[in-house]
């Protein structure tokens, strides 16, 4: 007993690069559950098994991640692989974070584009949908019960509802009109927005850690200006050496030169995670560039939910059918095309989140207090709410509706089917707390069986 309390006072050994990369390329493998679910992971073995980071430390870095656009489970990863082995730490966590989920879901893309009307694969994906429609509106109910404290809060996620569902606001401007209300809000009523501990508490304890709440901050993630120029000078040249090929090589308004650009924007947007940013992105990649379906992207979302990584992965899938139907290598080379896009689109999401992570986090580092500014985020994700709730619309439209069109949203037939199956995939979720990953096998199993009985049906 007193060896076991001793260890625990002891911190754990120094952990080299090579240790730290297997972990790092195992986790990519094994993060399922969404941010909440892969913070608990990094959190259960960081934290709590190999000490590497302490509890205190760690909810730090989570919310200085919190704060910024993009996936906050990859940010994490980056920051303590970053706080550990300098930036090389960093890339290699955040890259591995990443890079099983875009193979993986380059190839479930390709199935999707080759086969997907193979009546089997037909069938799962019937059954998949409704349960993406109930997983959207748990995803707005989620967030909702930890965003919307207060009446104020309320009025800010109906307005946002009522904007981008009546009037067709874009994502942008409600993200900046959300963030201009939390600022003021936050001067003239700070009580109605300031931010709750939505991550627990910082007062347990696991063992003395490696990073422990009183071990120096390491050189390197002292803040320097002359640090951050270089930072900037060297992300801005990778982002710009990307865009630059592709629009000597293609053009400005080429398929990948626009994927390229509009991909960006969509990085800097991604307050509230990858459900929040769905809508901006549908109406880029849908509306305006035509680059998938509607029912495509509904189908992709359904994969993300699938794969590890972060869900906003779903846009590895949207390029890769994007580059397919654009034929952005000739129609000999749809594969390679469509992988080309699928990867570009990629890069150009996540290569912000690495400079935001590279660039702030010695500030962070360097004051070990509390994020100031919250107010416009708290604005910002009750905006999120009433956007991920009219997504939700939008997919249960569409699934419900598969026939309809905006001239005539209710024409066509209604798939009673698959309002069952939402309804019991609904159930599932807020009553019985079923996993994503179960729920969604159970959900294209009984559309695989249904599409398989309805010839014996006559349906």
């Amino acid at each position: 007993m007193n060896d076991d309390n001793d260890e625990k006072n002891r911190p754990p050994a120094a952990v080299p690069l090579r240790e730290a990369f297997w972990y790092w390329f195992r986790l990519g493998f094994i993060s399922f559950g969404g941010p909440t679910g892969q913070i608990a992971i990094m959190h259960q073995e960081l934290v709590e098994r190999r000490r590497w980071i302490s509890e205190r430390r760690f909810l730090h870095a989570l919310n200085y991640c919190m704060v910024l656009p993009g996936p906050e489970a990859t940010q994490l990863a980056t920051y303590i692989g970053w706080l550990m082995h300098r930036t090389p730490g960093g890339i290699i966590a955040g890259t591995l974070f990443v890079l099983p989920s875009l193979f993986i879901l380059i190839a479930l893309s390709w199935i999707y584009m080759a086969y997907g009307n193979v009546p089997a694969i037909a069938g799962i994906l019937y059954g998949i949908k409704p349960a993406v429609t109930a997983i959207v509106v748990f995803a707005a109910y989620r967030i909702g019960s930890r965003a919307l404290k207060n009446f104020v809060l309320w009025l800010v996620a109906a307005a946002a509802f009522i904007a981008i569902f009546a009037f067709h606001v874009p994502f942008p401007y409600i993200v900046l009109a959300a963030g201009i209300i939390g600022y003021i809000g936050g001067r003239i009523a700070p009580d109605k927005f300031a931010v709750g501990g939505g991550h627990g508490t910082a007062g347990k304890r696991y063992g003395a850690a490696l990073i422990d709440d009183d071990t120096p901050t390491p050189p390197h993630a002292r803040f320097a200006w002359p640090r951050l120029v270089r930072i900037c000078i060297v992300s801005f040249a990778l982002w710009l050496g990307a865009i630059g090929t592709l629009y000597a090589l293609y053009g400005w308004e080429a398929t990948l030169t626009q994927m390229g650009w509009f991909f960006t924007k969509a990085a800097l947007l991604t307050f509230g995670g990858a459900y929040a940013v769905l809508p901006y992105v549908y109406q880029g990649a849908v509306e305006h560039y035509g680059w998938l379906t509607a029912t495509q992207m509904i189908d992709g979302l359904a994969l993300g939910e699938t794969t590890p990584g972060p869900l906003i992965m779903v846009v590895t899938f949207i390029g890769f059918v994007g580059g397919w139907v654009k034929e952005v290598l000739g129609p000999d080379s749809l594969f390679l095309g469509a992988a080309l896009a699928a990867t570009l689109v990629t890069y150009f999401t996540f290569l912000p989140s690495f400079v935001f992570v590279f660039a702030g986090a010695p500030l962070v580092e360097s004051t070990h207090g509390n994020i100031k500014f919250t107010a416009p985020l708290t604005g910002i994700t009750a905006a999120v709410v009433g956007v991920v709730l009219n997504l939700a619309v939008f997919f249960a439209w569409h699934v419900l509706w598969p026939e309809a069109s905006a001239a005539e949203p209710f024409a066509g037939r209604f798939e009673w089917m698959t309002l069952a199956i939402g309804i019991a995939a609904g159930i599932a979720l807020f009553r019985f707390g079923v996993g994503i990953i179960p729920l969604i096998g159970a959900c294209g199993l009984a559309g695989l069986l249904y599409t398989l009985a309805k010839p014996l049906l006559g349906a």
